[in-house]
């Protein structure tokens, strides 16, 4: 598949300032003759052991689907040790919605979003953003094609789940995988898992299209209870049934709608993953959370 030709500028129009400059202001004589009072030096507050100084600035790639990319940087804020504002990762979020559906893609149905990933990459860059991540697990079927033209590192979640899971005790021989039908076909998890020897479960032909799909939209559609939790808990289950001793959450949308408590083994989520990486990347220890 050949990729469309890469716009020049952002897709958003060009457009003039909300506020028109401020006329220079006049000298006021009066202020001349009460100078301000002095101030006094605030007592030296100590940098926490967290990230204060750290150089990382992280550009996140986001809009599939928006509320996946608020979660993942409440996920990358509540991962972060600190006790203060100034303890936080700089960072800078790209959430483009119009960026073509990415399941669509890769199965021949819709137009390729390599352009819009490699327009939001200049946007984050220019932004002055030092390190990508993408909270989508489909987006990085076309991470290949945009790494050697974005100038930044992009940190790969998919390669830090497997990373993850490898270094789980009690050690996982089987994963179940749930995902978007194009992150299925693309085989991405595949590769990954299997280079850390890790076999992969995934749902049957009826239960992808019917519970994984059907949640997945539904998710994205703003239900996050309900329906959605019912059919993705169903297909969470089909895959223990098959012997899966931790079950991915291979879709952003996924921890929205299905409970870590839903399912009878550990929960990976991406997200979270990708988040405790940056953190890690950026020089501190993740705080602990519940979820894998």
């Amino acid at each position: 598949m050949t990729s469309s030709p890469v716009p020049e500028t952002s897709p958003w129009p060009r457009t003039k300032p909300y506020l028109e400059p401020s006329p220079p202001l006049e000298p006021n004589p009066s202020l001349e003759t009460h100078p301000a009072p002095a101030i006094r030096p605030s007592p030296a507050i100590s940098p926490s052991p967290a990230i204060r100084r750290s150089p990382e600035i992280i550009g996140i790639l986001g809009g599939m689907g928006p509320a996946a990319t608020a979660d993942f940087y409440a996920k990358l804020v509540s991962t972060t040790p600190g006790a203060s504002d100034q303890d936080h990762l700089r960072t800078v979020i790209w959430s483009d919605p119009t960026i073509p559906d990415r399941t669509e893609a890769l199965l021949g149905d819709g137009p390729d979003p390599t352009p819009w990933l490699l327009d939001g990459s200049r946007v984050l860059r220019e932004a002055g953003a030092t390190v990508i991540a993408i909270p989508c697990n489909t987006a990085h079927a076309f991470v290949p094609r945009i790494a050697d033209h974005v100038g930044l590192p992009i940190v790969h979640m998919i390669d830090e789940v497997a990373q993850h899971l490898g270094a789980l005790s009690p050690r996982i021989h089987t994963a179940g995988l749930l995902a978007t039908t194009g992150t299925v076909r693309a085989h991405l998890y595949q590769e990954w898992l299997d280079s850390v020897g890790i076999r992969l479960v995934l749902p049957g032909t009826d239960s992808q299209d019917r519970e994984v799909m059907a949640g997945i939209r539904a998710v994205k559609a703003g239900d996050r209870d309900g329906p959605a939790t019912a059919l993705l808990t169903r297909a969470a289950r089909r895959l223990t049934a098959q012997g899966a001793q931790a079950v991915i959450a291979g879709c952003t949308e996924i921890p929205l709608g299905l409970p870590a408590d839903a399912v009878e083994v550990p929960l990976v989520d991406p997200a979270l993953v990708l988040a405790r990486a940056l953190v890690r990347r950026a020089g501190a220890k993740p705080t602990p959370r519940e979820a894998a």
